[in-house]
């Protein structure tokens, strides 16, 4: 069959880049279990970006690769423009590696989660703008639109508008004002991620209804007021995250409301997961429900987390500890992360069919990853709230001595950690060499990118 999606290239170099991330992490967590540990080949200076900096290029690519395989599934639509979306490939790919290579060579220059130089974010911006133009002139006729295609669009917006902000310091008017710099900053960090949330949860909702073939929810008024309670979330609730400076009273007051919004997003969440306990037993075997099952349930986990993270007099004792690691670690892994690799597997499948007994490597993984990681996020929680206490005690011991004390936690996460990364390498090596060895050629006509493979739908 041929395939016209380059959906699938973006699919498999995100997944690489989530290699990457998971190795670097594992250094990362060794610096905690063996500080004083000799022979490294980098530095916690370099480690710690490069792990970030993968982690959020797995999102950006297989989000994006997510999208266009979305698109060209709905086939009733126009083709999208696959020579823009090869463009916009190569200048993330490129920029990603540049990137990388300036870590590697301790060449830093940018803030906290985009620490590299920042003329490179110059790539990433233009990949996005490639890829709204791209989007827009594939979906510009149609006239009733699915939730999910609102998620794409905003996320896609948002992006380019919150990756923008972050990078306001580099005007003096804002770099002379510390409260400024800061305010905006922390603003940007928050709300980056509400971006590329609703492009994995779009495609999230794009999955369920491809696997069950029901149509209606996505175009449901219940559908379109969560979405929008999330926009207001995306675009306001960042103000939690900035409770401890000096700022207006009003955007903490407001920011504190809309986060308690997410209440109702809770209880819907509750409500519909009781729901499909029942539901979904007759999709399981799908290996791309698992996936959405697990991400349901680290939804609720790390919601609940994130509400009580809001709470004002809560947030003082939480920020700055690894509580909000765990509270990133959910997200990221347990939510995003499985999205993303329900749809990896769910999209393979028009490259190539995914043989029974790989299928089972990845549900017998999936289900390491999920346990791994309930211990790696309580591990950090352990250790967020045990250095809670030591900061806000009258008396506090040494920081080295509290570092310490906090080593039976870090042994667990570390070793968590690892067989969590284990489980995640072996999903996506399972799911790579799968879909890569389909794949003969690759080849340019007329401006489309076009793949040959020997699987079938």
């Amino acid at each position: 069959m041929r395939q016209n999606n380059i959906g699938t290239l973006f699919i498999i170099t995100g997944m690489l880049f989530l290699v990457a991330s998971l190795f670097f992490g594992l250094m990362g967590a060794s610096v905690y279990i063996w500080p004083d540990g000799a022979g490294r080949m980098f530095t916690f200076a370099q480690i710690r970006p490069l792990h970030v900096s993968l982690a959020i290029f797995w999102i950006l690519f297989t989000a994006t690769g997510a999208v266009y395989s979305s698109m060209n599934h709905i086939s009733h639509l126009r083709a999208i423009n696959n020579a823009m979306a090869f463009g916009q490939l190569m200048l993330m790919t490129g920029s990603a590696a540049a990137i990388v290579l300036a870590y590697l060579g301790k060449h830093f220059g940018g803030r906290e989660y985009l620490e590299f130089p920042p003329h490179y974010a110059i790539f990433i911006a233009s990949g996005f703008i490639i890829f709204l133009i791209n989007y827009i002139q594939w979906v510009r006729k149609i006239k009733s639109w699915p939730v999910y295609m609102w998620m794409w669009l905003t996320g896609i917006v948002f992006f380019i508008i919150t990756f923008g902000e972050s990078y306001l310091w580099l005007f003096p008017s804002f770099a002379a004002d510390v409260i400024k710099d800061l305010t905006v900053q922390w603003k940007a960090g928050g709300s980056i991620v509400g971006s590329w949330n609703m492009l994995v949860y779009g495609t999230g909702l794009f999955l369920m209804e491809k696997v069950s073939g029901n149509q209606s929810y996505s175009k449901s008024g219940i559908a379109f007021l969560l979405y929008f309670l999330g926009l207001t979330n995306l675009m306001f609730n960042w103000g939690h995250h900035i409770y401890l400076l000096p700022t207006a009273a009003y955007i903490r007051y407001v920011s504190y409301a809309i986060s308690m919004t997410e209440w109702v997003l809770l209880a819907r969440i509750i409500y519909l997961w009781k729901k499909s306990m029942v539901e979904n037993r007759n999709y399981f075997s799908h290996l791309s429900v698992r996936f959405l099952y697990i991400a349901d349930i680290w939804v609720l986990l790390n919601l609940a987390l994130a509400i009580v993270m809001s709470i004002p007099g809560l947030n003082l004792y939480t920020h700055g500890t690894h509580i909000t690691v765990a509270h990133a670690m959910g997200a990221t892994i347990g939510i995003n992360s499985m999205i993303l690799l329900a749809a990896a597997s769910e999209f393979g499948k028009g490259v190539c069919i995914l043989p029974a007994y790989r299928e089972r490597i990845c549900g017998l993984s999936l289900k390491v990853a999920h346990l791994s990681l309930i211990v790696f996020w309580l591990s950090l929680i352990g250790a967020g709230l045990q250095k809670a206490i030591w900061l806000h005690s009258e008396l506090p011991k040494p920081f080295s001595s509290m570092m310490k004390g906090l080593s039976p936690y870090f042994i667990v996460f570390g070793c968590s950690g690892f067989v969590l990364a284990l489980a995640l390498t072996t999903i996506v090596a399972t799911l790579v060499v799968s879909y890569t060895g389909c794949i003969k050629y690759t080849y340019v006509r007329k401006g489309n990118i076009a793949f040959t493979s020997r699987g079938q739908n």
